[in-house]
This record gives structure tokens, C-alpha cells and sequence, in this order.
């Protein structure tokens, strides 16, 4: 990398001027390479590009999505009346449009608390970006969230300060500067000097600091900024691997003791988490053929799931077979689990099936295919209006009944008596460590905090999930996250709890025939860098 590290004299650097968060949807795809709402929380696509080299793009007059964006005018000079003398103002720089809309999707996501796969394909769709623009401001959107820690701690240090004392648009804008020096093919001068006309629509007297900081940021390759800053591997190997793959410490720990402390596959794990994922698709059995899918698609079969399709590029929402709900955007690693409760064993009546945390539907949308080619019936159960009506939409046509209430009731409400149903889906909210691929900006929300009120609401779901299965009925319990506590800790403590008799039963054979990395049992933990699935969780219980 090309670069200098010339730094001003005196002080370090010239002071900057000041210049409906979702309601937890767990879908999550992409849409040219950026991820959206899809009907499915673990759920992902990619643009099948390759790494783009920043090509820019200076919109005309009539350019359609033209329109004033925070901070500045996407390519339009500032107007304004004349009050010096019939001289006009200073003209606003030209932001090229990919790293406008780059821009207004990380300041969103850190303003607003917006989730990126929501904001980023109306941002697209309003500046009129496609193809190659779009794949851009897609990857500078999501590679600047994913390597945001990293980022931080190099323009830290860059800057002489904390970043949290640099004005949030320009320390936005310096993010995504810092990305597109470290992490892709975009030359120096051109990140450095587009970078610096993007600070100059958002926080003008910040030009000059902004130029500074990202000529020492140019200074040193990603991996000697790793070198520089990260603590020793060999004494503090956590914090070496939070700093060297964008990690918080707490998720890295996490993610270490359920590998069993393996620091090797931990950090295969943290490599894995950071790339983008592909886009997996669900052909929903008696409607769609997962071979025909993949030809319609240009797309592949599955590797595992006997209906997913994998796609390596395009807006699979603009495919027929989707439009039709014939099929349905969903992580292969969800698929698995899903159908893993449909093939599991089961003596006597198979009618009466339950999908206790249904929202946004994917699962039920598989598990409602499934029993309309068993005579079987799924009751979904979400207790946010918003998303049953999702359900609602995921499901419409299969032998589904959607219920806005809480899973909890169970006994409680005449909708859910207890003992009733044969098989029971527990799709447990959860911290999403397990598809941080896909949601980069939960990686950096998320906190240690936020386990115990998860735990206790997941202990409690699983609890309400046993007392509605009938005797012999199974239970099967799933997370998006690979956390002992919320897995291991939470299943053996709900079901001690819960006064129903259960047995656990080994996951494994419900999987696909010669998985590899299925662990010990009985339950199962999948995982991004073994299996290119999102990290589900699976325990199978029996009612006995």
C-alpha cells in the first residue's frame, strides 16, 4: 500500500468541526452483496462480484434518487442566496454516490441505531444504484461495520485520540476511508482524497485533520497496524485476536470455550465472520424443486440441506419462484435444524405441530411445507403484531394458523393447552452471536448484559414448549448463537426446571449423513467455518 505518514507540526492535528429502529426482525440477506430483510433471521446473500475498485459515479442532473442528504447534496453543488457582494458561496465537494450511500448507511446504523440490511437497500433503491456502484457502496457499507473495532483502534492511534472525541459524521467518514486503505484495492490517493471530500460535505473545518489522519492511516498495511497495536499473542491471546479480527473481547472469549479453548479454530471462526456470506435459498418441499430452483437462479444445490439452493449473486427476490412463495431466502443452517424436527422419529398421532417463536416465519414457512405433505397442522405462535403478520405473509397458503400471543401462556390461554402438541419448535431469542456475518453491527451492540434477561426468557420458552408437548411428543430447542449459557446452560437448567419428565435425544442422526464437525452429542452446534452455515444450535428433547 502506497501511503505517507507525514504528520503536521505542533499540535497533532487540527480540531474537526461539530457538526423506526426494527424491532429486532431476525431476517437478514443481502441485496447486491448487502444484506435486507428477508422472512428469516440467520438468512444472507452476497453480490457474486469481486472486490471493487471504487469506481465512482458523478450522477447527472435528472439522475433519479438525487436528493439532499444529511450533511450535503448528493452530487450538487450547495446553492443559497448571494450575500457577499453577488459572490456565491463556496460549492459543496462532489461525493460520488456509492460512498454517499456507504456513508449514510454506517451514520444511520451508529445514529439511529439502524440495522444495516434494512437501511442499506432503500439507500440503493432511492440513489438509483445498481450493479457495480451498488456492490461497492455495499461492501464499504458492511466490510467498514465488520472491521469496525479494528478500524477504531487504528484511527486512534492515527489521530492521537480516542475516536469517541472525533465528531460522529467525520469519524464515520474516517471509518470508511480507513476501510477502503486496509481492505480493498482502492488506491491511496484515491480513498485518501474521495474520503476527504466526504468530510467536506458533513463536517467542512475537519478537511484538513481528515487529510492528515488518513495519509498516517496509508502509512502501514493492515497487517503492520495489527502488529502495532494489538496486544501480545502470547500473553494476551484474546486480546490479540479481538484486535487482529474486529471482535469484541467478550464474544471472542464466548466463541473460544465452545470450541474448547481450540485458539486455532477460534480464529478460523473470527476469519469466517468476517467475510460476506452467500445467499442460501429454501425450495419449499411439494412446491418447488431445489434443481430447478438452482437452474432458474444460476444458483447450486445445497451442500447439506436437501432443499437449500446456494446463489452467488443477483436480488433473489426478483426470482418467480420466491415471488410465487414457493420458495423462501433461509440459512441453510436453519433449514437443518427445522427439518430436523420434522424427520425425527415419532410414534403415535403426528398432526399437531407448534413453532413457539415463530417470527419472521422462515422456519414455519419450511415446517408448514413439511406438514401439508404429512396431513399435519402448525400452529405459529409471535407475540409482536408486527411480526405475526410477517408469519402471516411467509405462511399464507400452507395449513398454518398464526397466533399473536405470548409463547409463555401455555395452560394459561385455550389456544395452547398443555399436552397437546406432537412436535414443538423453540426458535429462543437470542444474543445472534451465531450470524454476525450477516448483522456486523451486532457484534459491537450487543453486551454480556444482555444474557441474563435472554437466558431467563429462553428457560422460560423452553419450559411453556415441554408443558405443551403431549407425552412422547418431541421438543426441539434452537438458537442462533453458539454461547454455552445460552445453549448447554439454558437447555439442561430449563428442562431440570420445568417438573416434565424429558430425555434428550441425539441430534446427530437427524442430520444429513456424513456432516462433518457434529461434535459429541446429543446436541449439535453448527458453525460458519466448518459447516458455511450460521452457528445454530440444536438440543432434541422427549417428553416422557
Amino acid at each position: 500500500m502506497t501511503g505517507t505518514s507525514e504528520r503536521p507540526s505542533g499540535d497533532r492535528f487540527s480540531d474537526e468541526r461539530r457538526g423506526e429502529r426494527p424491532d429486532g426482525e431476525r431476517s437478514s440477506g443481502e441485496r447486491f452483496g448487502g444484506e435486507r430483510s428477508s422472512g428469516e433471521r440467520s438468512d444472507g446473500q452476497r453480490f457474486g462480484g469481486e472486490r471493487f475498485g471504487g469506481r465512482e459515479q458523478r450522477p447527472s442532473g435528472g439522475q433519479r434518487g438525487e436528493r439532499p442528504a444529511r450533511g450535503g447534496q448528493w452530487g450538487a453543488r450547495a446553492g443559497g442566496d448571494r450575500r457577499d457582494g453577488g459572490r456565491r458561496p463556496p460549492a459543496r465537494p462532489t461525493v460520488d454516490l456509492p460512498r454517499q450511500v456507504a456513508y449514510e448507511a454506517v451514520a444511520a446504523v451508529h445514529r439511529d441505531d439502524a440495522y444495516a440490511n434494512l437501511v442499506l437497500p432503500l439507500l440503493l433503491r432511492d440513489a438509483g444504484l445498481f450493479g457495480r456502484d451498488a456492490a461497492f457502496a455495499t461492501e464499504l457499507t458492511y466490510g467498514t461495520l465488520r472491521h469496525l473495532g479494528t478500524l477504531d483502534a487504528i484511527l486512534g492511534d492515527a489521530a492521537g485520540r480516542d475516536v469517541q472525541r472525533i465528531d460522529p459524521p467525520v469519524r464515520d467518514a474516517l471509518r470508511l476511508g480507513a476501510y477502503q486503505l486496509l481492505h480493498t484495492r482502492v488506491p491511496a490517493h484515491a480513498a485518501v482524497s474521495s474520503t476527504v471530500d466526504l468530510v467536506k460535505s458533513v463536517g467542512a473545518g475537519a478537511t484538513g485533520f481528515a487529510n492528515a489522519v488518513l495519509r498516517e492511516v496509508a502509512g502501514r498495511d493492515a497487517d503492520a497496524w495489527v502488529a502495532k497495536l494489538a496486544p501480545s499473542a502470547e500473553t494476551d491471546p484474546i486480546g490479540h485476536l479481538a484486535l487482529a479480527y474486529s471482535h469484541p473481547q467478550w464474544i471472542v472469549r464466548a466463541f473460544a470455550e465452545a470450541l474448547g479453548g481450540d485458539l486455532g479454530e477460534t480464529t478460523r471462526l473470527l476469519i469466517e465472520d468476517n467475510e460476506r456470506p452467500p445467499v442460501h435459498l429454501c425450495a419449499r418441499p411439494g412446491l418447488a424443486d431445489p434443481a430447478e430452483l438452482a437452474d432458474e437462479a444460476g444458483g447450486a444445490p445445497g451442500a447439506f440441506s436437501p432443499y437449500a439452493v446456494y446463489l452467488s449473486g443477483g436480488a433473489p427476490g426478483d426470482l418467480p419462484t420466491l415471488a410465487q412463495g414457493r420458495a423462501h431466502v433461509q440459512d441453510e443452517g436453519s433449514q437443518l435444524v427445522a427439518n430436523a424436527l420434522a424427520v425425527a422419529p415419532l410414534d403415535g398421532p403426528d398432526g399437531r405441530w407448534l413453532d413457539l417463536c415463530a417470527g419472521p416465519g422462515g422456519k414455519s414457512g419450511l415446517l408448514g411445507a413439511l406438514a401439508a405433505q404429512r396431513d399435519a397442522r402448525l400452529t405459529a405462535v409471535e407475540v409482536s403484531e408486527h411480526r405475526a403478520r410477517l408469519v402471516e405473509q411467509a405462511t399464507r397458503g400452507l395449513p398454518v394458523s398464526v397466533l399473536n400471543i405470548d409463547g409463555r401462556t401455555v395452560g394459561a390461554d385455550p389456544k395452547l393447552p398443555e399436552a397437546h402438541f406432537d412436535r414443538v419448535l423453540v426458535d429462543a431469542p437470542c444474543t445472534g452471536l451465531g450470524s454476525l456475518r450477516r448483522r456486523p453491527e451486532s457484534r459491537w451492540r450487543r453486551q454480556p448484559s444482555d444474557l441474563p434477561p435472554l437466558t431467563r426468557l429462553q428457560r422460560e420458552l423452553l419450559a411453556a414448549a415441554l408443558r405443551a408437548t403431549r407425552p412422547g411428543g418431541l421438543v426441539a430447542y434452537v438458537t442462533c448463537s453458539p454461547h454455552t449459557v445460552e445453549t448447554h446452560v439454558t437447555v439442561t437448567e430449563a428442562a431440570r426446571r420445568s417438573g416434565v419428565p424429558v430425555d434428550f435425544v441425539d441430534a446427530r442422526p437427524l442430520l444429513p449423513a456424513g456432516m462433518p464437525g457434529l461434535g459429541d452429542g446429543p446436541t449439535v452446534q453448527l458453525w460458519p467455518h466448518r459447516h458455511g452455515t450460521d452457528a445454530m444450535f440444536l438440543a432434541m428433547l422427549r417428553r416422557t
